[in-house]
């Protein structure tokens, strides 16, 4: 901070990082020309150490970082952080403007009861190996694979403004995973258990019931194997958080980041249809449809007490009874849509990267209390239930889309019927989210996270949750894959 003010830059922060990253996976397959099962272990152990400093000269930027952290690197760094920030001057035509933020000075830590880096690596193979075992077990299994992967993020925050801030946040995450295969007919289907990735310590691990949910895939992937196919045409739809939870994140979530709207983010994935002359006009959604971000969901993996411009994290609205309202924004963005306050969406993935506006949790509203799972599906006399990710599509600006899924279930006179396979929804944001009537209550509420989600050149990978209950669609197109 002194050597900021020395070589008068009007603002300055650092922020010093360790970041630890693991993977444990197993690998089951059969040898080459063998039955034999071939068990392939993976351990991949990272960890990075260093730290960023951004200031302001003349009203731009300046950034520079270095791994070595000492008070004589963190002198020069900051020196050449303001030399960058007047070369950016010359050029820049709008000075930065950042919206007030108080000065904090807190220590936080995500909940979580057992470190998973304190967990000795061979009891995690263990683990693993016993589960897929369980699935490579099945006779028409092909192979089976389990994977853990733990985050740790401790991050040092402060600012010429005062601030000066440490969080220790922890994350797991885990997938088993089952491939059956019919030679005869050139068939292959994949069936996941993936629990929920989360903000948690290794005690999370323990209650994802490895072995009866190994049996469960080990079943399910056979019967998708054998399912026939959807006949497309319109259908009514019911998506299980799992499935809604990637659709709410790529329709809703990157469609309502302010950068995406004014242009300056577009080669990453593309800019937004919500243009800032919707905001508070344009309907997305049915009246049932509330939407909302925020950094504050116990467990979320977007969950933070401060953002990394040192901003205190809330909860606010995106959409709200099907109506847009609101952008996700950070302390240098707020003025440009005529607001006071940063929304607290401020991310770096590393010591290394620049912060800039990044996806917080992004979540749907439950439905009234006394809405089941069962009322959803009783509603529907041609559809499909919906479960789990798979691949999908959508346009540049968030509007066209298709998904698919993991596991798709007839639905025939308002009960749930055996597997179909090959299925695809496909809609336009706006038509997809004014097509839902029905939402279960708060009882269904699960939060589903994505881990490496891409934006920015260089680019830059975050992680975020996105809550919901079971939701019901209708008449969506639906299409049959290859």
């Amino acid at each position: 901070m002194r050597q900021a003010k020395k070589l008068k830059a009007s603002y300055c922060d650092i922020r010093i990082g360790r970041y630890r990253n693991q993977n444990v996976m197993v690998r089951i397959s059969p040898v080459p020309g063998s039955e034999k099962p071939n068990e392939v272990p993976v351990i991949v152990d990272r960890d990075s150490f260093g730290f960023g400093v951004r200031v302001i000269v003349d009203g731009a930027w300046g950034f520079a970082a270095s791994s070595v952290v000492t008070s004589e690197e963190i002198a020069r760094i900051t020196a050449e952080a303001v030399t960058v920030a007047r070369a950016s001057a010359t050029l820049n035509s709008t000075p930065v403007v950042l919206a007030p933020a108080k000065a904090y000075k807190e220590r936080w830590t995500s909940r979580f009861e057992q470190n998973p880096f304190d967990v000795p690596i061979a009891g995690k193979l263990t683990l693993l190996l016993d589960a897929a075992r369980e699935v490579k077990a099945g006779r028409k299994i092909f192979g089976s694979a389990g994977w853990l992967r733990f985050d740790s993020t401790d991050k040092y925050f402060a600012s010429s403004e005062g601030a000066s801030i440490q969080q220790l946040i922890v994350q797991t995450n885990a997938v088993l995973l089952a491939n059956a295969v019919d030679i005869a007919n050139r068939l292959s289907r994949i069936r996941n258990y993936t629990p929920p990735p989360l903000s948690a310590g290794y005690e999370y691990v323990a209650a994802m019931n490895w072995k009866e949910n190994a049996l469960r895939i080990r079943e399910e992937v056979v019967e998708h194997l054998q399912a026939p196919p959807v006949k497309p045409g319109r259908k009514d739809l019911v998506l299980l958080p799992s499935n809604l939870s990637l659709t709410i994140h790529e329709s809703i979530g990157h469609s309502t980041e302010l950068d995406r709207a004014l242009g300056f983010e577009a080669n990453r994935a593309g800019t937004s249809f919500l243009t800032v002359d919707k905001r508070g006009r344009e309907r997305v959604g049915s009246g049932i449809v509330s939407l909302y971000g925020d950094r504050i969901t116990p467990r979320g993996l977007a969950t933070a007490a401060f953002d990394d411009d040192g901003v205190k994290t809330t909860k606010f609205p995106i959409v709200s009874k099907g109506i847009f309202v609101g952008y996700q924004t950070t302390r240098e963005q707020a003025h440009l849509i005529g607001e006071k306050e940063s929304r607290g969406c401020s991310y770096a993935d590393s010591w290394s990267s620049v912060p800039f506006q990044r996806m917080p949790n992004v979540s749907l509203e439950p439905g009234q209390s006394e809405t089941t799972l069962v009322d959803l599906i009783a509603g529907v006399d041609d559809g499909i239930l919906i479960d789990g990710r798979g691949s999908y599509s959508i346009d540049q600006q968030r509007y066209n889309f298709q998904f698919g899924g993991d596991a798709f279930y007839e639905i025939r006179g308002g009960k749930q019927r055996g597997m179909l396979s090959r299925v695809a929804y496909q809609s336009r944001t706006p038509d997809f989210w004014l097509s839902c009537d029905g939402i279960a209550g708060p009882a269904y509420w699960q939060l589903y996270g994505l881990l490496n989600d891409g934006k920015g050149e260089p680019p830059q990978s975050n992680a975020m949750s996105h809550g919901c209950s079971p939701a019901r669609f209708r008449q969506v197109n639906v299409v049959l894959t290859d």
